[in-house]
This record gives structure tokens, C-alpha cells and sequence, in this order.
């Protein structure tokens, strides 16, 4: 009998050990914003649907009503960690370094990254060559001081007939979401795990990937409960006031790196009327003024 306790104790112990480095120092923190921070949203369709809709920027922002803090979102729908959406007419890597400097040029001091949707299709074969390019882009951008945040991709639903059924890919979507789980851990640095969340069916997506704007407020509000997070009651009038803002500095933010002539402006026609770029300055107090207004309702 001794000995058969004496088993099960040792067996206990391994259990626990395993259990606390699970649950200890080897978990990823929960993100919170400090005062004064500069925050970059970047990755693919998911961070630039967001800046349509502003519901995680809003949380974000009310959670800490007396810090000031400013985002800027850099999402470009189907991107990858290798920026092969944002090379516009030019290879891929143009657009990844446009992306660097552009980071660099905004000073941020916390930058929040969400890949590994698209990427995903490679399969788990894909894994270590998408790993080795996400460590490089946070290398990349870590050049300018700035703390890095992770993002899981979030589980994909099933959308109505005669759509696809999306969620069979969340089998692969889960390999790429615990290599960026590790990652968060091996950076030491936050992590907003949504694959970790229930998949919202048809009535929250448009097609089973892309959530609508109810869609991204309820997942927000599982995020907030995930991260505890500060909050005010999703009635609150002043937070739905400071989102509509949240969506209209967003705008001309867009406009502002976005120019819908940036062919003409700054890209390989330029020399026809690159001379009309120095206007894309002119949105930046617009930004501001936005900014500010959010900062007033907010506080």
C-alpha cells in the first residue's frame, strides 16, 4: 500500500510540475497599454477590417481612459509576413521594405502583429519557413524600440450554403496559432489568443472568415474578458461615440498611407503628377484633430 501511494504521489508531482510550467512563467502575458504609447496594428485582412469597424482599437482605448495613447493601423487585406500583398506593382520584398520604413517613420512603441491566416495554406510544412519570417519581421521592427504584441489567428466558421465550409481549415490554422504561441513566449511578450475563442457561425461572418461589424464586437468581447481588460457597458453611449471616431480618423489615416492615386503620387508613374504628393501631409492634422477629439470623450 505504501508503495503504491509513494507511486502516486511522484506521478502527482510530475503532473504539477507540468501543470505550473504551463500555467507559469512559460504562459505569455496579457497586453496592457501604457501612457504615451504609439500603437501599430499590422497584418492582413483581419487588423485592416478592424479599421473599418474599430471595435478592438476602441476597447483598447477605453480600457485606460487616462493614458494617452494613439494607434495607427497598418492592415492590408491577404497579406503575409513577407508583405506579398503590398508590393502594388513592384516584387513583394519592395513592399516589405516599404513597410519597415514606414513603421520606422511612425515611432511606435508597441506594435501589434497578426499573421498566420493566409499563410496557413502551406500547411504544416509551412510552418518553419513562416516562423523563420515572422522572427525576421519582428527583428525588423524591433529596430525602432518599439514592444511587440502577438496575435493568434482566429478560428474560421461555417458559412451558409452555397459557401465552402471554411472551418476545415482550422486544423492547419491551429498548428500555425501554437508556433505563434511559442513565439510569443521565446520574445517574451503578449499575447491575444483568439483561435483560443469559440468559431462564430454564419450570422457573425460574411463568409465564414471575414467578420462582420457584429462580428468583430462580439469577439472583442470575448478578447476583453480573455485579457482583463477594463471595461465599460457595451451601452456605454461615449464608447459607441468614441468607435464612430475611432472609424473616421481610421479613414484618413488610410487616405493619409493609402492614396488611392499612389501610382500617380509616389509609385512608378510619378513622374505624371507626383508633384500633388506633398498633399498627403495635409491629412495628418486631420488625424490629429480626430485623435484628440477621441482623447476629450474618452477622459
Amino acid at each position: 500500500m505504501s508503495r503504491r501511494l509513494g507511486s502516486w504521489s511522484v506521478s502527482f508531482v510530475c503532473v504539477f510540475a507540468i501543470v505550473s510550467s504551463l500555467l507559469g512563467d512559460d504562459s505569455p502575458a496579457k497586453l496592457e497599454l501604457t501612457e504615451g504609447d504609439r500603437v501599430i496594428l499590422l497584418g492582413g485582412t483581419f487588423i485592416e477590417r478592424e479599421g473599418q469597424f474599430g471595435h478592438l482599437e476602441t476597447a483598447l482605448t477605453t480600457a485606460w481612459p487616462n493614458r494617452h495613447v494613439t494607434f495607427r493601423n497598418l492592415g492590408w487585406s491577404g497579406d503575409t509576413v513577407w508583405a506579398e500583398s503590398r508590393g502594388i506593382f513592384d516584387p513583394a520584398q519592395v513592399g516589405y521594405q516599404r513597410m519597415i520604413d514606414l513603421v520606422k517613420e511612425l515611432k511606435p512603441t508597441l506594435i501589434i502583429l497578426n499573421y498566420g491566416q493566409n499563410e496557413s495554406f502551406a500547411g504544416e510544412a509551412g510552418i518553419p519557413r513562416f516562423v523563420t519570417q515572422y522572427e525576421k519581421l519582428c527583428d525588423d521592427v524591433k529596430t525602432t524600440g518599439a514592444r511587440l504584441a502577438f496575435m493568434t489567428p482566429h478560428k474560421w466558421g461555417r458559412p451558409l450554403a452555397p459557401l465552402p465550409d471554411a472551418s476545415r481549415q482550422n486544423a492547419a490554422l491551429a498548428k500555425y496559432a501554437a508556433a505563434i504561441r511559442e513565439l510569443a513566449v521565446r520574445m517574451n511578450s503578449p499575447l491575444i489568443d483568439l483561435f483560443e475563442l469559440p468559431a462564430f457561425g454564419s450570422n457573425l461572418t460574411e463568409n465564414g472568415l471575414h467578420y462582420s461589424e457584429r462580428g468583430y464586437a462580439t469577439l472583442v468581447a470575448a478578447v476583453q474578458t480573455q485579457q482583463n481588460w477594463p471595461r465599460r457597458s457595451p451601452s456605454d453611449e461615449k464608447e459607441e461615440a468614441i468607435r464612430r471616431k475611432v472609424v473616421e480618423k481610421n479613414m484618413q489615416f488610410f487616405h493619409r498611407w493609402r492614396p488611392q492615386n499612389i501610382t500617380y503620387l509616389t509609385g512608378f508613374r510619378k513622374h505624371e503628377q507626383g508633384n500633388n504628393a506633398v498633399e498627403i501631409a495635409q491629412f495628418d492634422p486631420i488625424v490629429e484633430k480626430i485623435e484628440s477629439e477621441i482623447g476629450e470623450i474618452n477622459r
